[in-house]
């Protein structure tokens, strides 16, 4: 919960920007918050819950952060602190009152928490996940808003996830309080907003927490969110130690319970500006800092558990993001690389580009992108990504991409000429086939009539030659002979050449 009200009163301070603001940046997670934001929208939308529908929403959260480069850390409650207690035991509903040790905060202890809680389950589980996708998770001594705002405070991230609003109090800076993948946003507050808009300090912060009352205190009876803020203006944001007693002093009247409060109140106080954390410099928050890999054996036995997927349906979820994580690493080094005054070519860049080359452009839901073949990873093959990022990354594939293109181009506009050629190559060998064959015809229809008068000519020689011998012989008892002269005399002269000229006949 945080501060009562204190989420209504930095509402002006309230940022609403796109999912891709987070790309490139480090980010710790409150996983006890995301769990109980997840939950409550599967009872919301969904009714009935099956199976673990809180860890799926959470597995594509995740896979969403991932394509953004966005450097993701768990971190965990620990024990619960003893300020903390009476406040615990009220939310779990347990009906028991507060014991004198806890009234006595100076002798009370944080409290473990049960391991094999429901909700303990559900953590580690969310742990299991994380870790397969190679996000590292840190546990922490006691508050997991107080560690995510050291480190972000110590400049270890760049912002926190939480909707514990006394994440403030605690010293971050850049808190997103929620994050939708549908619409593609996150929910962001800024301290130096909160102190530019409303004059809030973190002092000033602590100070509403201390009338409005918090997690670590009932607050004050009676006083609502702008009472609060107007007393809290009129203070500044001094020393909230100092100031103590004079705030007291102008909210009670009794001696006494002023300094009964007051000594609470330095309680709380302590239990904001000094929690219980790793320090920056401590192992565990090296350890949760170095990069930690993707283990894709490991996740897809995770989701054949929890979803009963197959292997090939976690790839498919999961490599394309992957990829795209790694393809964002080399444009963010190339760009850093560029602004330092050093540009190497894509061949002597340390970081191996993870595209073979550009398959296609594309355009999905209005945006430009490409379709690229990936070189290096097991079970991808090819997937789409903007075109922004490839320009980023490895300009020098989309160079060859479209030269290739461009090439392609051109000898498609070859080949209609060349076809043209063929075609008129075609028609001249159909025309000669065609003179030939009128040759031939003619030459056909020559040679016929040529046979038919050889023929005739023949004929009437055989005929004549035939009369000729009879004649010549003039063998008076050859009959056929005679036969064939009386026959062929109605239209012919007969000359026999071995008698002597006929006489010529007067007209």
């Amino acid at each position: 919960m945080g501060v009562k009200n204190l989420w209504d009163i930095l509402e002006s301070c309230k940022k609403t920007l796109p999912l891709h603001h987070l790309q490139n940046k480090r980010v710790c997670i409150d996983l006890s918050c995301w769990i109980v934001q997840l939950q409550n929208v599967n009872k919301t939308h969904c009714g009935l819950v099956k199976d673990k529908p809180y860890i799926r929403n959470l597995f594509h959260r995740l896979r969403a952060l991932i394509a953004l480069n966005c450097s993701l850390i768990f971190v965990a409650d620990g024990s619960i602190p003893a300020i903390k207690l009476a406040t615990y035991r009220r939310r779990l509903n347990l009906g028991l009152e507060v014991t004198q040790d806890e009234t006595n905060l100076q002798n009370a202890c944080s409290l473990q928490r049960n391991m094999g809680s429901e909700f303990s389950c559900m953590i580690k589980e969310a742990k299991d996940i994380g870790l397969a996708l190679g996000i590292p998770c840190l546990d922490s001594i006691e508050e997991a808003e107080a560690q995510c705002a050291l480190l972000n405070s110590e400049s270890l991230c760049d912002g926190c996830f939480s909707s514990d609003s006394d994440v403030f109090l605690f010293g971050a800076r850049t808190v997103y309080r929620d994050i939708c993948l549908g619409e593609g946003h996150v929910v962001c507050y800024e301290m130096a907003e909160v102190e530019r808009k409303l004059g809030f300090g973190r002092n000033s912060l602590i100070t509403l927490a201390l009338i409005l009352g918090s997690d670590y205190s009932p607050g004050v009876h009676g006083l609502g969110p702008e009472s609060a803020c107007q007393i809290v203006s009129s203070i500044g944001d001094s020393d909230v130690k100092k100031q103590t007693l004079w705030i007291l002093k102008s909210i009670l009247m009794e001696t006494i319970t002023i300094q009964k409060g007051k000594n609470e109140c330095l309680r709380v106080i302590d239990a904001y500006l000094k929690p219980k954390c790793h320090p920056a410099d401590s192992d565990a928050v090296c350890r949760v800092l170095s990069q930690h890999p993707f283990q894709r054996l490991k996740l897809q036995r995770k989701c054949a558990h929890f979803f009963e997927w197959p292997p090939e349906k976690t790839d498919e979820y999961t490599l394309p993001k992957i990829a795209e994580r790694d393809l964002r690493r080399l444009a963010n080094l190339r760009s850093t690389s560029s602004e330092l005054g050093v540009d190497p070519p894509l061949q002597k860049v340390p970081v191996k580009c993870p595209v073979s080359r550009v398959v296609k452009q594309r355009k999905v839901q209005g945006t430009e992108c490409f379709e690229v073949l990936w070189e290096g990873y097991d079970g991808l093959q090819t997937s789409i990504v903007p075109s922004d990022l490839l320009e980023s990354a490895c300009p020098e594939k989309i160079a060859e991409f479209e030269e290739k293109t461009a090439l392609g181009r051109k000898q498609n506009q070859r080949k209609p000429a060349s076809k043209k050629s063929e075609n008129r190559l075609a028609m001249a060998k159909i025309d000669l086939k065609l003179q030939n064959l009128l040759l031939d015809i003619e030459s056909g229809s020559n040679t016929a009539c040529s046979a038919s008068f050889s023929s005739k000519a023949a004929i009437s020689e055989d005929r004549t030659t035939s009369t000729a011998v009879c004649l010549t012989k003039q063998d008076p008892h050859n009959a056929g002979c005679r036969a064939a002269l009386s026959a062929d005399t109605s239209q012919y002269e007969v000359i026999d050449l071995s008698s002597p000229s006929p006489v010529a006949h007067s007209y």
